[in-house]
C-alpha cells in the first residue's frame, strides 16, 4: 500500500448525537482504568513488604493494562468526536501491534503467575531459592520479548502486502482484518498467523491450565487448612484467567469465523471484551482479595485526605 493511504473503521458510523454520551462513558471508564491500575502499581512500588514475586507480577499486569488501553482508548475517544473514522495505514499497523502485544503479554504474565503459585505450593521450603529476584527478572524479560518477536514478524508480513480495500469492520485496527483487504496471495501470512496464534496464545494457555491442574491435585492430597490457603491465593488468578480466556476466544471467533453474521452492537461488545474488561477487573479482583494490598490502599487513601 502506498504511503498516505487511509483505512476506515466502519463499525460505529452514523452515531449521531449519542456519540457524545459514548464519549463521556468511554472517557470516565478510561480514567477509572488508569486510576485503579496506577494505584496498584503505586502501592506495590512504595511498600517494601509487597516486593515479592506474586505482587511484582500483579504490578506487571497493571502496567500491561495501561499499555494496552493507551493503544486503544485515546484513538477511540478521538474517533467518537468525528463522523469519519479514518486512520493511516502505518498508524493502523502500530495500533494493531500494540493491541496484539498487549493481549499476548497478558497471557505470558498470567503464565508466570501460575508458575509462581505452582512453585509456592509444590515446593514451599525451596520457593525463595527457586524464585529469586534475578530469575524473576529473567522470566519477565522473556515474557515480554517472546510475544514481541513473533508479533513483529507478523506485522512485517502484513506491512508488505498489497492492500486494495480500505474498510475495516472493526472499532480498532485488527491485523487479520487488514490482511483480508489484500488483493495478493495471503497464504504465507495465514500460515504464519496460525503459528503466531499457537505460540502466543495456545502454548501459554496450555501451560497455565496444566499448572493449575497440578496445583489442584497437590491441594487435594493435603490438609483442609492447606487447601483453603492455597485456593484463597489461586482463585483470584483463576477468575482473571477465566475472564480473559473467554474474551480471547470471543475475539478469535469473531475475527476468523464470524463475518458480519452477528448484530453490530453485539459484535462491538464481544470484540472489545479483551481490551476493556481485564484492565478494569484485574485491579479490583486483586485489591479485594489480597489483604496486604487492601491494607496499603487504605493507607494511601487516608494519607491523601
Amino acid at each position: 500500500m502506498e504511503n498516505g493511504t487511509y483505512l476506515y473503521l466502519m463499525l460505529f458510523e452514523n452515531l449521531g448525537g449519542i456519540k457524545y454520551a459514548f464519549f463521556t462513558l468511554a472517557f470516565i471508564f478510561y480514567c477509572a482504568v488508569i486510576i485503579l491500575n496506577v494505584l496498584i502499581i503505586f502501592v506495590i512500588f512504595l511498600e517494601r513488604t509487597l516486593h515479592k514475586p506474586m505482587y511484582i507480577l500483579m504490578s506487571c499486569l497493571s502496567i500491561n493494562s495501561l499499555y494496552g488501553t493507551a493503544g486503544f482508548f485515546p484513538r477511540l475517544l478521538t474517533d467518537l468526536l468525528y463522523d469519519t473514522h479514518k486512520i493511516s495505514f502505518e498508524a493502523c499497523l502500530i495500533q494493531s501491534f500494540v493491541l496484539y502485544t498487549y493481549a499476548s503479554f497478558e497471557l505470558t504474565i498470567l503464565m508466570l503467575m501460575a508458575f509462581d503459585r505452582f512453585v509456592a505450593i509444590s515446593k514451599p521450603l525451596h520457593y525463595n531459592n527457586i524464585i529469586t529476584k534475578r530469575f524473576l527478572t529473567f522470566l519477565i524479560v522473556i515474557a515480554w520479548l517472546y510475544p514481541i518477536t513473533f508479533l513483529s514478524i507478523g506485522g512485517i508480513l502484513t506491512a508488505r502486502l498489497t492492500i486494495c480495500g480500505n474498510k475495516l469492520l472493526k472499532v480498532y485496527c485488527h491485523n487479520y482484518e487488514i490482511v483480508k483487504l489484500s488483493c495478493a496471495s495471503i497464504t504465507i501470512v495465514n500460515i504464519y498467523g496460525l503459528i503466531m496464534t499457537i505460540t502466543t496464545i495456545f502454548i501459554p494457555l496450555g501451560f497455565i491450565l496444566y499448572t493449575y491442574v497440578r496445583i489442584i491435585i497437590i491441594c487435594q492430597r493435603n490438609t483442609r487448612e492447606f487447601r483453603s490457603k492455597a485456593y484463597q491465593i489461586c482463585i483470584p488468578h483463576m477468575m482473571i484467567l477465566l475472564n480473559y480466556s473467554i474474551a480471547i476466544f470471543c475475539e478469535l471467533t469473531l475475527s476468523r469465523f464470524m463475518n458480519g453474521e452477528l448484530p453490530i452492537a453485539l459484535t462491538v461488545v464481544l470484540s472489545l471484551d479483551f481490551i476493556v474488561i481485564p484492565p478494569f477487573v484485574n485491579p479490583i479482583v486483586y485489591g479485594l482479595n489480597f489483604p496486604d494490598i487492601r491494607k496499603q490502599i487504605r493507607r494511601v487513601i487516608k494519607a491523601s485526605k
